[in-house]
């Protein structure tokens, strides 16, 4: 590969990381939620099978953090809570996209000064980049996948499980990316799920988290 073909290599990579250090999310919210007035909350598993596991503890704790940040506090013990926060997440198996990207190497200069035609770059028959600066367009594939993370907030009911429970919140992350590693990605979408919370109630908005540099 010539030099030239190298830094435009080079240039190609740096524009690629640059729009990978971003998370971007589709966050959608549906609330009547008033404003934090003393409540206490717990968080729980919207599936029981994932309650005890220490994944969900981990992911739990994330949004309790945030929730404390939006003036709410946790309750010291499951039955002191009036606010009942349901988690569910997941990542879907991956799909393959096709994309293309222009080529790395430098295309041969052709220069023909025999019917002089005027080109906005200069004189002559063809243009001097023949077929482009670079060579033919590179096709590739890649994998992506979809996490999700969803909330619900309800206010328990006096029946017992979910019996009375008045739904105040519902909220929904949807990212699509190359990574499926949930546990690195999911403070990112617990972070777009809290963006602005609680939001405009039936919107979906795009939500755009900076990643740090490494």
């Amino acid at each position: 590969m010539s030099h030239i073909s190298k830094v435009f290599a080079g240039l190609m990579l740096l524009v690629l990381a640059a729009c990978a250090s971003q998370i971007k999310s589709d966050v959608a919210r549906f609330h009547r939620l008033p404003p934090p007035q003393g409540e206490s909350f717990r968080v729980v598993a919207a599936d029981p099978q994932k309650q005890g596991s220490l994944e969900f503890a981990t992911y739990a704790e994330y949004v309790a953090a945030e929730m404390v940040k939006q003036g709410y506090t946790r309750a010291q013990t499951p039955s002191a809570a009036t606010l009942e926060v349901k988690l569910d997440y997941g990542v879907s198996p991956g799909r393959e996209k096709i994309a293309s990207r222009p080529g790395t190497t430098f295309a041969p200069y052709y220069y023909s000064w025999r019917y002089r035609a005027f080109y906005p770059w200069g004189w002559g028959a063809y243009d001097p980049f023949w077929g482009g600066p670079f060579n033919d367009t590179e096709v590739y594939s890649y994998t992506v996948y979809t996490r999700t993370l969803s909330m619900d907030i309800v206010r328990p009911g006096t029946g017992g499980k979910d019996a009375g429970a008045v739904p105040l919140f519902e909220g929904r992350v949807e990212s699509v990316g190359k990574d499926n590693r949930l546990p690195e990605v999911m403070p990112y979408l617990v972070q777009a799920m809290f963006t602005d919370f609680p939001g405009t109630s039936g919107v979906t908005k795009q939500v755009k988290i900076d990643l740090p540099n490494k």
